[in-house]
């Protein structure tokens, strides 16, 4: 399909561009040849990224399109300046996502998991597993991604899962995993504990419910206010302030429990506040985790009422079966109706929900797995204070997001009552209930119970940068040679949960970050700025975008559209412009290659005489390399997007090939040769600096280029070449463009075709000035369609003209035959107000004594040099006024 050289640079391309016959074509021909393959080669710089695992729970979204192709972007830059890249693909097994959707299948087949049983049930997973990675391989595909297949992970590799054991059994040797009775977040919905950053706050219409608890000598009562009275039923005290004086004389005597009918009593902890409600809070240590601090302190029993569905269980009485809300409205009835509830307030508060299930989180005291979450933290602040170890995040200000989660971290549940995922490594005794915890079972396994849960899927996730490598295989060749990775690109919503883990997890055991950068994007947005969602129906599927416009167009819109750390909207019109744009660039591409037919690569010669337009894109070439360059190793990929697309659409296609055809199109043979190798060169740099943007779109031109190489993706990156720098140039060009922008927009004022020839006098007020337009006045009279053409220093206007001010002249068009006179006059006494009104801006900001005390010098002159040209413009309309009144 592609020549090391090519030889004959036919023209076989389409008038117009056609993903479809392009992208997978181009794919497929460069996994065949591994181009994405990592060299392994030790005279190059390592640069490793290992892409955001995403779910194996169906098709990706547009957020995971935004974060590979921006590091696609990265590594096909770094693959093109010589790097050995290594990117590095895989999934995540996403334990209660996954099993949530294939619960959710096995239900419309009637089926349950536990009919199953738990080996049915995980090869019931598995097999999901396996459809969903092959659809998300393909949208890679589709993307474009740039993945070195023969290195793809799965988070329950068995390599993985070896890295898994290893940390768990060495965190809990060490004392930092441990497990006890807690309260933990959790989902009754998918019977499972969710960490703190799995719960979503919403502000709901509530209620705080007022109740008479009392005195169990008869001796009056106390009041207390809960938002949650179904929780009661386990309360085991009543706790007041030990200051608060209406109560002091109440500590150590017992209520009844309403309804519980159960004598508990009262005690004091300072943890009360005696300025909120009554001053007195039930203590429920089971369903509340500042309950469960105070039982603690006090010695409390822990009464569970509910049970892991969210129903309430035996302790809950006559209760006993209802569902916790349904409970809720049926205890309050009872309670109202024996006196025992006061008042009921209305109150908005916030409330915790699942993110996977959406269902109200409910704080429940469980025996789970923990990381003792203090040391680790302790040492990943230390390393952000050392460069050699910090990680540099990209904008800074997210790394004061990361500094005061891990500053204000809680230890961290990392226990699911799950089947989908790596199995905790521990077992208990069947008789002594003894806990043994190992990478392998115990030697006499049937005497043993291994645990039925299942880690938190962003255990395994933690260790990603290191695991994927070979860890805990500390010889490993990728591990010595592709750790730590350069840099990690995603959003700014997980931040907590996976950047600051893989920190922590890496420090603790490889000694090293997991990364040098992390760049932070946000979220995608509807075109309204609203988060999309299925519930608001404004997603926007990736694949349809790339099937309507192809993979080129998306990855432009995601790669430019946005500043890092900040969000991006979704618009179709800004699809549909970057689809213009591919077009602009195929076409120009087209009648390139048309005027360069039979050029061989080794004929490119730069070396003869250069026309003004040969000069200045190449110096214009020079300029935008070393500005992409810059602003893509800053991670600016949006402002070096808008250097390309200037540079390309109005320099490249819209100036230099207009004025390529002069050329093209004479008699010089020596000429035309030079502007053709001008343009082959210009147009194969174009290509290598918009591949990482838009690999399919450049690969198809560049292939029908003279070249060298088999692809671009394995091309040199464009470096800027002193030899074909030429300064002078683009003052010159820029003045002869004024002077042809100036004659345009003259005609379009009065409606002249460029078909109908002018007389254009041209009065200059400095010597470059008069050199540039008097050295090319053959461009600027063909360019302009100007009959009679004369430059010259102080030409005064000739009688009824129209005239244009620039920057070191003025031009004149006589249009007795051409222009309503009246209407010529309006338009010039509108550009002295405009002129006026720039003056007097500029005056007054000279005039402020504040400004001159405050302003650098430079900035001072730059505002004086535009109050002469702002006078000078004023004066010349001016002038022209009086000449067509007269």
């Amino acid at each position: 399909m592609a020549n090391e050289t090519n030889e004959t640079n036919e023209i076989t391309m389409p008038t117009k561009y056609d993903p479809s016959a392009t992208e997978a074509k181009w794919y497929d021909y460069w996994l065949e040849n591994d181009v994405f393959k990592a060299d392994e080669d030790d005279s190059k710089q390592p640069y490793t990224i290992v892409i955001p695992p995403p779910n194996v729970t169906g098709k990706l979204h547009l957020g995971h399109a935004w974060d590979t192709t921006l590091q696609d972007l990265l590594t096909r830059l770094k693959r093109m300046q010589g790097y050995d890249v290594l990117w590095l693909p895989g999934m995540d097994h996403a334990g209660i996502a996954t099993q949530a959707k294939v619960e959710q299948k096995l239900r419309e087949e009637g089926v349950m998991r536990y009919d199953l049983g738990r080996e049915k049930f995980l090869e019931k997973t598995w097999e999901w597993k396996d459809e969903y990675a092959k659809t998300i391989r393909d949208q890679w595909s589709k993307l474009g991604l740039g993945l070195d297949y023969s290195r793809e992970r799965f988070t329950l590799d068995e390599g993985l899962s070896k890295a898994v054991q290893e940390v768990f059994v060495r965190l809990y040797e060490k004392g930092l995993i441990y497990r006890g009775e807690y309260i933990v977040n959790w989902d009754p919905a998918q019977k499972t504990a969710v960490s703190d950053i799995e719960v979503i706050y919403q502000e709901v219409e509530g209620a705080f419910y007022h109740m008479k608890y009392p005195l169990a000598d008869g001796s009056g009562h106390i009041e207390i206010a809960t938002t949650r009275p179904e929780t009661m039923l386990g309360d085991t005290a009543v706790a007041v302030n030990p200051k608060d004086e209406r109560y002091t004389h109440l500590i150590g005597k017992t209520i009844m429990l309403p309804v519980m009918n159960r004598e508990i009593p009262i005690v004091a902890d300072d943890y009360v506040d005696m300025e909120f409600g009554t001053g007195c809070v039930k203590i429920t240590p089971a369903h509340d985790p500042n309950d469960f601090e105070i039982g603690n302190r006090h010695e409390l029993p822990r009464i569970l009422v509910m049970d892991e569905g969210g129903k309430m269980n035996e302790n809950a009485g006559k209760y006993e079966g209802l569902d916790r809300f349904e409970c809720r409205k049926q205890l309050v009835k009872d309670l109202e109706a024996d006196g025992t509830l006061v008042k009921i307030e209305p109150h908005t508060h916030s409330v915790g929900h699942s993110e996977r299930s959406g269902a109200v989180i409910e704080p429940y005291l469980s025996k789970q797995w923990f990381v003792d979450m203090e040391p680790l933290a302790k040492a990943a602040l230390e390393a952000q204070g050392n460069d050699d170890t910090k990680v540099n995040f990209v904008p800074e200000r997210f790394e004061g997001t990361y500094l005061r989660w891990m500053e204000n971290i809680r230890d961290w549940c990392i226990s699911r009552q799950l089947w989908w995922g790596h199995r905790i490594p521990a077992w208990y005794h069947n008789e002594t209930g003894e806990v043994y915890v190992g990478k392998e079972a115990p030697a006499d396994s049937e005497n043993w119970t291994q645990d039925e849960d299942v880690l938190d899927t962003w255990f395994s996730s933690a260790l990603w940068p290191f695991s994927t490598m070979g860890w805990p295989d500390t010889d490993a060749p990728d591990f010595n040679r592709y750790f730590p990775t350069s840099a990690l690109v995603t959003g700014y919503d997980i931040i907590f949960f996976w950047v600051s883990r893989m920190i922590f997890q890496s420090l603790e055991f490889t000694g090293k970050q997991p990364f040098n950068d992390v760049l932070i994007h946000g979220l995608i947005r509807d075109s309204e700025g609203r988060k999309m969602s299925k519930s608001l129906g404004n997603g926007v599927d990736p694949m349809e975008v790339i099937d309507q416009y192809g993979a080129d167009s998306l990855r432009w819109f995601l790669l430019t559209g946005s500043t890092p750390g900040n969000d991006l909207r979704f618009y179709w019109e800004k699809i549909e412009s970057t689809w213009n744009f591919a077009n602009k660039i195929w076409n120009a591409s087209r009648f390139a290659l048309m005027n360069m037919e039979g050029l061989k690569y080794e004929d490119i010669d730069l070396t003869g005489e250069k026309t003004l337009a040969d000069k200045w894109i190449l110096t214009r070439l020079n300029d935008t390399i070393d500005q992409v360059t810059r602003l893509v190793d800053k991670y600016e990929f949006g402002e070096a997007g808008r250097y390309l697309y200037n540079f390309i659409w109005e320099e490249f296609c819209n100036w230099y090939i207009e004025m390529a055809k002069l050329t093209l199109y004479g008699e010089d043979e020596a000429a035309k040769h030079t502007t053709r190798s001008v343009l082959a060169y210009t147009l194969d740099s174009i290509m290598r600096l918009m591949h990482p943007f838009m690999p399919f779109l450049t690969e198809e031109i560049w292939q029908h280029l003279p070249h060298e190489g088999d692809s671009i993706v394995r091309a040199s990156y464009p470096t800027r070449r002193d030899d074909l720098h030429f300064a002078d140039s683009v003052p010159a060009f820029e003045a002869v463009m004024n002077v042809i922008r100036s004659v345009r927009n003259i005609r379009a004022e009065v409606n002249a075709p460029m078909s109908k020839p002018i007389q254009l006098f041209i009065s200059t007020s400095d010597d470059a000035t008069q050199g540039y337009l008097s050295a090319n006045e053959a461009t600027i009279g063909k360019f302009t369609n100007a009959t009679e053409l004369e430059i010259g220093r102080g030409l005064t206007a000739p009688d009824k003209s129209m005239s244009a001010i620039m920057t070191g002249a003025e031009l004149f068009i006589p249009l007795a035959d051409l222009i309503n006179f009246e209407e010529e006059i309006a338009r010039l006494e509108k550009e002295v107000a405009k002129y006026e009104k720039e003056v007097e801006r500029v005056q007054k900001k000279l005039g402020n004594q504040g400004f001159i005390a405050k302003a650098p010098a430079h900035v001072i002159d730059e505002e004086k040099a535009k109050e002469k040209d702002y006078l000078d413009k004023r004066d010349a309309v001016r002038a022209r006024l009086e000449e067509l009144r007269k």
